[in-house]
């Protein structure tokens, strides 16, 4: 498939080197077994009420989200500070307080990204907003809090993704959107669902944008085809990966690349819940086939690319967490970009998101209540 003019001519988009053969394959890595012998120590540091994401703030304090509504600043010691001025959540199944991302600028802006479902009128709506993390001695709370974007139009349903990236620049925000358990609105360019989003950091539409001039959702949209995706990130060669849930099989790992359809619901390696079969990717080239899926199923939550100090062996990697397969994936990359699942490790719990410290070290968080926050060092490592 082509890529549109817009894309070729921007320099601004430069760093989107495209690796063919990174979409030679698709790979099945579903069928891998989880290793129980870890390379790592998990130390617990924090409980929380079902926790959903984990935000890394420059000094290695976090920031984590739980879906019923609440944010922490915590320190690495364990110590939580409840975060004021957080909206009202639509919290119920997969709906409620989601992702939320550092910016890019946060040293001098102090300004943190977020995502969350809002009840309202017809039904509830994904949200991105914007705030000041302002910190004292007595009180942490988002000051200037404002949405700068709104699904449109409001619609019930869970799978409603929310994860943020920004781009190696830090001019840009992308945004995932799940269908909301309406497949056929992937495939409609009016509707802001079954997406990925390119947006400015104000949430206003970046004028180099495929559809750019067209306006609205259209012009708003990097990606289109997608179910629920959970995970989005930038590789350390500037290439952005997401990751999707399918129904009964066909988890994908994709490389996002602008203009593309991912073929969801159209084609999947996947079935339907009801048994019924779903055509392959092979069948339909104009769609953009995984460079990985799962069959079986890991339900994919939590993106992060692998650049530290303590697993240098692991510089490159993407980490994944996984719910139903209760694990944590590794996917390493060929010299050709092409990826494939490397290695698996039983975690006991499910994984919900997974970040990366200033110093090196892995955090996950499980995804239950209690579900613990968990600070991951090499096994063979010394105190001190």
């Amino acid at each position: 498939m082509a890529l549109p003019k817009t894309f070729m001519v921007s320099a601004v988009l430069a760093a989107f080197v495209i690796h063919p053969a990174a979409q030679a394959e698709s790979i099945n890595a579903g069928g891998r077994t989880a290793n129980p012998t870890l390379p790592f120590t998990a130390q617990a540091i924090a409980e929380f009420n079902t926790p959903w994401a984990i935000g890394f703030l420059p000094d290695g304090r976090l920031l984590v989200t739980e879906k019923p509504g609440r944010i922490f600043l915590v320190t690495q010691g364990g110590q939580k500070a409840e975060v004021g001025n957080v909206p009202d959540v639509a919290a119920s199944g997969q709906n409620g307080l989601l992702d939320i991302a550092v910016a890019p600028d946060f040293a001098t802006s102090s300004r943190v990204y977020f995502t969350y479902v809002e009840p309202g009128r017809g039904g509830s709506r994904l949200v991105l907003s914007r705030a000041t993390l302002s910190v004292s001695d007595s009180s942490v709370t988002l000051a200037d809090r404002v949405a700068i974007w709104r699904q449109t139009p409001a619609v019930g349903g869970g799978q409603p993704g929310g994860i943020i990236a920004f781009d190696p620049q830090g001019s840009h925000l992308f945004l995932t959107v799940g269908d909301r358990m309406q497949p056929a609105s992937a495939q409609d360019p009016s509707q802001a669902r079954g997406k990925v989003l390119r947006l400015n950091l104000d949430g206003s539409t970046p004028a180099d944008n495929p559809h750019a001039a067209k306006g609205g959702v259209l012009g708003q949209t990097w990606t289109t085809g997608h179910r629920n995706p959970y995970g989005l990130a930038f590789a350390p060669d500037g290439r952005l990966w997401l990751h999707e849930m399918g129904p009964r099989g066909g988890d994908e790992l994709n490389l996002i690349e602008a203009g593309r359809n991912y073929g969801w619901p159209l084609v999947s390696n996947g079935d339907n819940y009801s048994g019924s079969p779903i055509p392959d990717h092979d069948t339909r080239l104009e769609f953009t086939a995984p460079a990985v899926y799962w069959t079986p199923v890991i339900s994919p939550a939590g993106l992060t690319f692998y650049a530290g100090a303590l697993f240098p062996q692991w510089r490159g990697s993407a980490l994944v967490g996984a719910l139903s397969a209760q694990s944590l994936v590794r996917v390493s990359f060929r010299s050709d970009g092409q990826p494939d699942e490397a290695e698996r490790w039983s975690m006991g719990g499910r994984i919900r998101d997974v970040a990366v410290a200033p110093d090196g070290a892995i955090w996950v968080i499980e995804d239950r209540n209690p579900g613990r926050l968990l600070r991951l060092t090499p096994a063979n490592r010394r105190a001190g």
